[in-house]
């Protein structure tokens, strides 16, 4: 049976995660004392203790999920219970492509971390220099998320960016933009429309600085070609084939949409049958029910599931 591990990126984290881990496993201790002398400061400390709003902001949040997703994955890889379990191929959602790609084996913890951590810091920067902001729009098809957005704009930047599942659409562009488009969801049909807490327009034009920063970052790290476990690309829906393939898509990612749905979908036409979600909580399992209703997903978040998966329940 083909099995796929995701994911998840920014937005997943909570104040806690990761402090029951370390508890119970020495080698989710270990891998955090680690984090702590990449980053250079007490990211365990963040994680654990907060406060939630230093956790939540983009220069925090990004290493914070990355580690505490590697974790989760080192708790699986080392328990006898899991220790066989490999995927087949890997997934994650924006900034959970790096997970991915950690766990497919071509690039390192340490570089890795140090890759997210100046994500983080470079789309601090681009949205500051550029202020922008994000709309989750719900219940809307493609067609009518992009008619919204050309009356939103009023020549301003709004772009649909994330296809996460049937019916939620995320738009992000310049700030007037965005709330205009909240007022005019209800008019083209829309069930929701969620402001989102993030810095600025990502996965726009406006991250363009961030972009060629993270590029340099990128050409100075470990990078190896893909081996036998595959990572889906979240910009195309296909599979990285190579390290400069894989610098590419991480740097466009941050000025690309991202087209979650049509990833999970080619998987599922590739034959993957069991999904896990590892990484603190429960949005891409959410999401899987969307757009797959029939599909097993596993979801490892924490402690406690991850004694069920042990213990087989």
């Amino acid at each position: 049976m083909k099995a796929a591990f995701l994911f998840p990126g920014q937005g997943a984290q909570t104040v806690g995660m990761g402090a029951d881990l370390v508890r119970e496993f020495p080698v989710a201790a270990e891998l955090f004392g680690r984090a702590n002398a990449v980053v250079g400061f007490d990211l365990r400390q963040v994680c654990f203790e907060g406060p939630a709003d230093r956790l939540n902001s983009t220069t925090m949040s990004q290493p914070a999920i990355f580690v505490t997703s590697a974790a989760l994955l080192e708790v699986l890889r080392t328990d006898p219970a899991t220790a066989g379990l490999q995927p087949d191929v890997t997934a994650g959602l924006s900034m959970g492509e790096y997970t991915a790609l950690y766990a497919a084996g071509v690039i390192n913890f340490e570089d890795g971390l140090r890759l997210v951590q100046k994500r983080g810091e470079a789309m601090q920067a681009a949205a500051e220099a550029a202020p922008g902001s994000m709309v989750s729009l719900i219940g809307l098809e493609p067609d009518k998320v992009r008619q919204l957005c050309d009356e939103a704009a009023e020549g301003e930047l709004l772009e649909p960016v994330n296809f996460n599942c049937p019916g939620q659409i995320v738009v992000s562009g310049a700030v007037g933009a965005c709330e205009r488009a909240e007022r005019l969801a209800e008019k083209y049909g829309a069930v929701k429309a969620v402001r989102l807490e993030v810095a600025g327009a990502f996965h726009t034009p406006l991250m363009s600085r961030a972009a060629e920063a993270l590029q340099g970052a990128l050409r100075q790290s470990r990078i190896s070609p893909p081996g036998t476990v595959k990572t889906v690309v979240n910009i195309t829906a296909e599979y990285y084939t190579s390290a400069e393939g894989i610098i590419d898509g991480l740097t466009r990612q941050l000025t690309s949409p991202i087209l979650w749905q049509k990833c999970m979908e080619r998987l599922l036409a590739d034959g993957v049958e069991q999904f896990y979600e590892i990484g603190p909580g429960r949005v891409l399992t959410g999401l899987m029910k969307r757009i797959n209703r029939k599909t097993r997903v596993t979801n490892v978040s924490d402690l406690g599931s991850v004694k069920a998966w042990l213990n087989g329940e």
